[in-house]
């Protein structure tokens, strides 16, 4: 990724898609990184499960903060 987008969580692909949604009504979009996927659609195969997602620096604290209120 780069160096304009921070890791802010990573887990199985439910947990993601829930912090995926609610940071959506916050109106941050974030980026979701699946290593597994992108394995595939190349033609290799992956034991690595779950996804990551990113979001833009300058949303990373306010995206932090939901993060934080969400039971994960």
């Amino acid at each position: 990724m780069s160096q304009t987008y921070k890791k802010l969580f990573s887990g199985n692909a439910i947990d993601v898609d829930r912090v995926f949604n609610s940071l959506s009504t916050i109106e941050i979009v974030p980026v979701i990184k699946d290593q597994a996927e992108s394995a595939r659609l190349a033609g290799f195969g992956a034991f690595y499960t779950d996804k990551e997602l990113w979001v833009h620096q300058d949303e990373f604290n306010k995206a932090q903060e939901l993060l934080n209120t969400l039971d994960l």
